[in-house]
């Protein structure tokens, strides 16, 4: 394998997995990761040969100038200051691996990868990034060493040095030799990304956890969600039934075995009062009261009688929290806080609303807890609230009103009413994400009389009218409506395709109260996720190990290390139990600390001994490569050193570019009066420089004195013209 093509390979690797590292966790602009990813490609498609052209050197100049005034002017123009380091930080390196010449410029290369890869920890890299970052661990040696060996190669070419040949170091030759880089080069370095994974997971793992990592830095990881703000356009969320993304995982307690594939649960995001013909907001301020920062009590305190629910919820905005029917309470699982940021902290806003806020930016995992279904939970209302539950909007077509009354008619009460409602709907229209009455001027008449199909919003806000058109207290409420099992890992993923939305309608009954009721068809009431096949395989088990990622790599907080540390302590002291260690004159000498201590004056006193060893095996520092010199091959050097010295002084020097055995055939062949000595002082200095025949001392004084003899040469006056 060619030295330099190896050297290559590894530096482009490296450069690529640290651009790679930081689109995944950075924020950027679709067509800012496009440019970044295309600019790769091209700079690492840049051949060799191409790097000395006028072009690309104008470009090594000119380019990081222009880039940094262009970030300057998005950065005065109001960019995130974050957002800007990072994009200037991906182009750089781009422009380098384009422009580069020479090993100083890989060397730039690899410090500008390790930066890509310290800014995707301190932006708190997903699965992605730990990839890349492995990658990184494996080809880092490697890059590394063939770099410090390039350098050195170019460093003593520099510096006038000279092969065995005699011959000035030849950078191509070496850059193109098979000897230098082999297998067992190759597996030997990349084997020393072991030590270095372990020694750095040691240092995870022991490093104090203090949030360092997200100080001042936080950064929201996903957009705003369609149906989760304060207003939502009617026809909006259908459109969020093809995206596969994440939104959260839930964890059920005293599943079947084996678990469904899905699993219908409704969890309640937000809910609106008000629709004005074409839109659903809220007519409450958002005075939300603050309850707590790491519990709250919705209708009671949580006990033995419910039933547990996990939810890991993703970085959302606005900072929803998704609750089951019948949540009662719900508890934190607290999680890493940054040094300087706002505490976690739960608050309830209008229309039973939570949300949590502070600086976790890694979104939250929190456990609901859901009352049986015979516990009534009852929330009076006010005059005031049935007004605002009961208003229409302005210009509602009448034939809404008819339909109404011409489905419910023949109930005798409110909840039949509207157990009829949804029976109708459910059963007399057709379910589709792409209905044409979105962009009508009265949406819902058109899909009650005209399209008759639509997706989930138009079938809630159709019952929600037609329920106050009967004077029974409705709202439309937005949340997601169940996920689909992961094998892997024993949760049920909720995707933002999952988004739903259905009524909640308010009875005057002692036992009712607020009812859930969910007029859309079955097949848009549930996941639309596949659940067999290779695919579904795959991404299940990719999506298995980017949450333990997140759990346990990026949700590594102070309080997990503090309780792996309690755990291994009490297992230490259960094992002093178990062997009765704990008793007598060995209960001190086996505690925890003095073991500790024990244990590192052994490691410090064998480091000592093995020093002392090799410096008595090796008191000249003989066995040092650095310090080890012939002393036969020294004499001999001197000795030719002398003669190139005596050649000179006869104006007939040796050119750098020529070896010594070369020169001297060359004065043979042009029959100069010293050319025999010259070429029999040469050979003499090969063989002992190359051949291993030592200078006796006679044979030293003989080569001096015939130096001294070419010195003393005068040579003939040129002819008389």
């Amino acid at each position: 394998m060619r030295f330099g093509l190896v050297h290559r390979i590894m530096t482009d690797a490296l450069a690529a997995l640290g651009v790679l590292a930081v689109v995944n966790t950075a924020s950027m602009s679709p067509w800012t990761t496009a440019f970044v990813l295309v600019g790769l490609g091209l700079a690492l498609a840049v051949p060799e040969g191409w790097q000395n052209r006028p072009a690309l050197r104008h470009l090594a100049t000119i380019g990081p100038l222009t880039l940094f005034a262009v970030q300057g002017v998005r950065l005065v123009a109001g960019r995130p200051a974050l957002d800007i380091a990072v994009e200037f930080a991906a182009i750089l390196q781009i422009i380098r691996l384009a422009t580069r010449r020479g090993a100083a410029h890989d060397q730039q290369i690899i410090v500008l990868a390790l930066l890509h890869f310290v800014a995707g920890t301190v932006l708190g890299g997903g699965l992605s990034y730990g990839l890349c970052f492995l990658g990184f661990l494996v080809v880092a040696p490697g890059a590394l060493v063939l770099s410090h060996l390039r350098r050195e190669v170019e460093g003593n070419y520099r510096q006038g040095a000279r092969d065995r040949t005699g011959l000035p170091v030849d950078v191509p030759r070496i850059l193109r030799s098979r000897r230098v880089v082999g297998r067992g080069f190759l597996a030997t370095t990349c084997l020393l990304s072991v030590p270095i994974f372990l020694f750095t997971a040691a240092l995870f793992v022991m490093f104090p956890r203090v949030g360092l990592s997200l100080l001042l830095l936080n950064h929201p990881q996903r957009g705003r969600m369609v149906g989760f703000s304060d207003k939502v356009d009617l026809g909006e969320v259908g459109v969020l039934r093809s995206d596969p993304s994440i939104a959260l995982r839930f964890e059920v307690q005293e599943l079947p075995d084996p678990p469904p594939a899905r699993l219908t649960l409704r969890l309640r995001g937000t809910a609106f009062d008000k629709y004005n013909g074409r839109r659903w907001e809220r007519t409450q301020p958002r005075h939300a009261t603050t309850d707590g920062e790491s519990g709250l009590a919705l209708v009671r305190r949580a006990d033995e009688r419910d039933r547990r629910i996990t939810i890991d919820l993703e970085p959302i905005d606005p900072p929803v929290v998704f609750l089951p029917p019948r949540t009662v309470a719900l508890q934190v699982r607290v999680q890493q806080q940054t040094v300087l940021g706002d505490p976690l902290l739960l608050s309830r806003g209008p229309e039973g609303e939570v949300r949590y806020q502070g600086s976790d930016s890694h979104g939250l995992r929190y456990d609901a807890y859901v009352a049986n279904d015979r516990e009534p939970i009852i929330e009076l209302m006010s005059p005031a609230d049935r007004a605002r539950y009961l208003e229409m909007p302005a210009e509602m077509p009448s034939r809404i009103a008819q339909l109404a009354h011409e489905w419910t008619d023949a109930q005798p009460t409110p909840y039949l009413k509207a157990k009829a409602l949804e029976e109708h709907l459910k059963h007399d229209f057709r379910y589709d994400t792409g209905s044409p009455s979105g962009g009508k001027p009265q949406p819902v008449d058109h899909f009650l009389f005209e399209s008759k199909r639509g997706h989930c919003e138009f079938f809630s806000t159709a019952m929600a009218l037609m329920l106050r058109e009967l004077g029974i207290p409705s709202r439309n409420v937005t949340g997601f409506v169940g996920g689909t099992y992961n094998r892997f890992g024993r949760y049920y993923a909720v995707r933002e395709g999952d988004a739903h939305s259905w009524v909640e309608a308010y009875f005057d009954d002692p036992i009712r109260g607020w009812v859930t009721f969910d007029p859309t068809p079955t097949s848009g009431a549930q996941p639309l996720q596949e659940t067999s096949g290779a695919y579904v395989y795959l991404r299940d088990l990719v999506e298995a190990l980017s949450q333990r990622w997140n759990r346990y790599v990026i949700g590594y907080d102070l309080k997990t290390q503090l309780r792996i540390f309690e755990d291994i302590s009490k297992g230490y002291e259960r094992l002093r139990v178990k062997t009765g260690t704990n008793r007598g004159a060995m209960e001190r000498m086996t505690r925890g600390p003095v073991l500790a201590g024990v244990l590192l004056v052994a490691v410090a006193a064998a480091y000592i001994l093995w020093k002392r060893k090799r410096t008595s095996k090796d008191p000249q520092g003989a066995l040092d490569p650095k310090t080890r010199v012939d002393p036969q091959l020294e004499a001999a050097t001197a000795l030719y050193r002398s003669l190139e010295h005596a050649l000179a002084l006869q104006g007939i020097s040796r050119p750098m570019s020529l070896p010594p055995l070369r020169h001297a055939e060359d004065l043979v062949a042009k029959a100069h009066p010293l050319a025999t000595d010259v070429l029999d002082l040469t050979n003499r200095y090969l063989d002992a420089r190359f051949g291993g025949q030592a200078f006796t001392d006679d044979a030293t004084r003989e080569y001096e004195r015939r130096i001294k003899e070419i010195k003393a040469h005068k040579a003939p006056p040129p002819p008389a013209p």
